[in-house]
């Protein structure tokens, strides 16, 4: 398989480093179009893949063509690839905010699948929702899906409009877990610790917790009310939770992401 990668960023990168890792292409098949003479400078260094400033005719050889440019420099971009896009190509879209539909008029090309992936993507521990036009076929599909596997897990949704939502939940979602840890390291710095020794103490739960999250046969509030006795300490932070509506305000928060992602969606 031949892939290009229109935009080297970090989720672009992350996706090439993905798919050689696991021999899903060879680096003389891997294109990486990157504008930015610096960054193309360090990824020639790198030699991740065969690396160019603009988008050419060798774009045209690829199978698949991932767009991880930034939404607002799709209109740099697309006219030259409409130039030189084949037929049979599979367009893959890893842009916020730009739907299939104007991705197909712009390119006048119906071969696109959307995705929206996460910075854990990086580790490959991401988690990627993806949706395809209808003019794309199951085999082709199932080939994206493998790639978009390489890294971490995917979920497809056959409602375009739901990409809103993942957005706002797990692409988003690394924030929101970032600003808890954040306030947890914090307090412990508050009541005495050094940043150091709070930071371990914070991380090293989040670790644990999230491995019984996935091992324990347990509901999450059976989890919860396996740490909070009753009448105990962890009883009295929740309730302040509780009293300050934090569970609602993090709700909120998620909500106001999906807004403003269906808003971007439609310009």
């Amino acid at each position: 398989m031949k892939i290009a990668i229109v935009g080297c960023g970090n989720m672009g990168m992350a996706f090439a480093k993905s798919f050689l890792q696991y021999d899903l292409v060879k680096k003389d098949d891997l294109l990486l179009i990157e504008k930015s003479i610096d960054r193309s400078e360090t990824l020639k260094t790198e030699k991740t893949g065969v690396v160019v400033d603009t988008i050419g005719p060798r774009v045209g050889e690829s199978d698949l063509i991932i767009l991880s440019v930034k939404p607002q420099d799709f209109n740099s971009v697309f006219e030259s690839l409409r130039d030189v896009i084949q037929p049979n190509q599979i367009i893959l879209s890893i842009m916020a905010g730009i739907p299939i539909s104007q991705i197909q008029e712009k390119l006048n090309h119906p071969l696109v699948v959307r995705a929206m992936p996460n910075t854990p993507a990086m580790l490959g521990m991401g988690i990627t929702g993806f949706t395809a036009a209808k003019e794309v076929d199951l085999a082709n599909l199932r080939r994206v899906e493998n790639l978009i596997n390489a890294t971490g897990r995917s979920i497809f949704l056959d409602d375009e409009s739901m990409l809103d939502a993942v957005t706002a939940l797990s692409g988003s979602g690394p924030a929101y877990f970032y600003y808890v840890v954040k306030a947890m390291v914090e307090a412990g710095r508050q009541m005495g610790f050094d940043d150091a020794v709070s930071a371990l103490l914070v991380k090293q739960t989040m670790l644990g917790a999230y491995h019984l999250i996935n091992n324990a046969d347990k509901s999450l509030d059976d989890l919860i009310k396996a740490v909070a006795s009753k009448g105990g300490t962890t009883e009295a932070a929740l309730r302040e939770f509780e009293s300050g509506s934090l569970s609602d305000t993090l709700i909120a928060g998620i909500k106001a992401a999906q807004t403003r992602a269906t808003e971007l969606s439609k310009g």
